[in-house]
């Protein structure tokens, strides 16, 4: 099942390709003071909500998906736990990077259709990263790995944006910028993604296809993930885990920009890029920049903060 949020936050299930029926009044039910509590509680309680929504869905005639304004699926979650250098790079890491995880402001969250803002800060380039991410589904503390698939409810697209070279550099100042992560169009549930182990995930900007990979080439795979992430602290239902991306496709975010993002199952996520300093970098992804000879992403051409010689 495809579940997704729209116009005010109204709770939806997309039924064939191009409709969203309207289940709110299925979930009146639960107690909410945001949006996010209502996802919540359907995750918490998706034994008995499930057939309701089913229900709801095959009674429902819908409204078109293009006539509606598609919201953040997950609009709130309590954690956001990033896996860091997660991937082998289509074999070019000899091993993989020693198991890492971060955290990512849930403040930082935009959906389909909205805009990242890139801010007025001197960073030496802004990216961003296409990656799935998985849907904790019950309260995982210590879950081992022979058992993460019992909390995974299900699985978004999510671009982790990036503003790198900030001193002092970290995590923080990078990653938990305000719109710097992109989710959606809708949440997944897992029984429609029969491997997520092996999904083609790609990212086009402006139309042009820069990350090409699939989650196959993660170096500390899903359930690892899920073990080590849930050993710091527990998750709740709704939080999630993006899982890391191949970075030789990565390349300059800029203003005017449009990025779209697609896993296979679970659908296009579209978003829009501001920066109202209008700096300029290059079009070259990191890999294409190495097969010139240099190493890194392409420098800032214009605007403030560019390097002057």
């Amino acid at each position: 099942m495809k579940l997704l949020f729209f116009d005010d936050f109204k709770l939806g299930v997309l039924k064939g390709n191009d409709t969203v029926v309207d289940v709110s009044a299925v979930v009146s039910d639960i107690p909410h003071t945001e949006p996010h509590d209502i996802i919540k509680g359907v995750i918490e309680q998706w034994a008995t909500v499930k057939p309701r929504l089913e229900a709801a869905v095959a009674s429902g005639t819908g409204v078109p998906l293009s006539s509606v304004r598609i919201r953040p699926p997950l609009p709130r979650p309590s954690n956001i736990l990033c896996m860091a250098v997660n991937y082998m790079e289509n074999g070019t890491r000899s091993e993989p990077a020693e198991i890492d995880i971060f955290a990512k402001s849930p403040d930082a969250i935009i959906g389909n259709g909205d805009t990242m803002i890139l801010p007025d800060v001197p960073a030496s380039i802004f990216e961003g990263e296409a990656e799935m991410a998985l849907v904790i589904g019950k309260r995982a503390l210590n879950v081992p790995a022979a058992r993460a698939q019992e909390y995974i409810f299900g699985y978004i697209n999510f671009i982790d944006g990036s503003a790198r070279g900030l001193k002092p550099g970290s995590y923080f100042q990078m990653k938990s910028r305000d719109t710097f992560a992109p989710i959606g169009p809708f949440l997944v549930t897992a029984d429609e993604i029969p491997d997520a182990q092996n999904l083609p995930v790609k990212l086009w900007v402006n139309g042009v296809l820069k990350q090409d990979f699939n989650t196959n080439d993660m170096a500390h795979k899903i359930p690892r993930c899920v073990e080590f992430a849930t050993s710091h602290h527990a998750l709740e239902p709704g939080d999630f885990i993006p899982t890391g991306t191949n970075h030789r496709g990565l390349n300059a975010f800029q203003d005017g920009d449009v990025v779209e993002l697609e896993t296979q199952g679970l659908g296009k996520l579209t978003i829009h890029v501001k920066d109202d300093l209008k700096r300029t970098w290059g079009r070259e992804t990191r890999l294409q920049m190495q097969e010139k000879g240099i190493n890194g992403a392409t420098p800032q051409l214009t605007g403030k903060y560019a390097p002057t010689s």
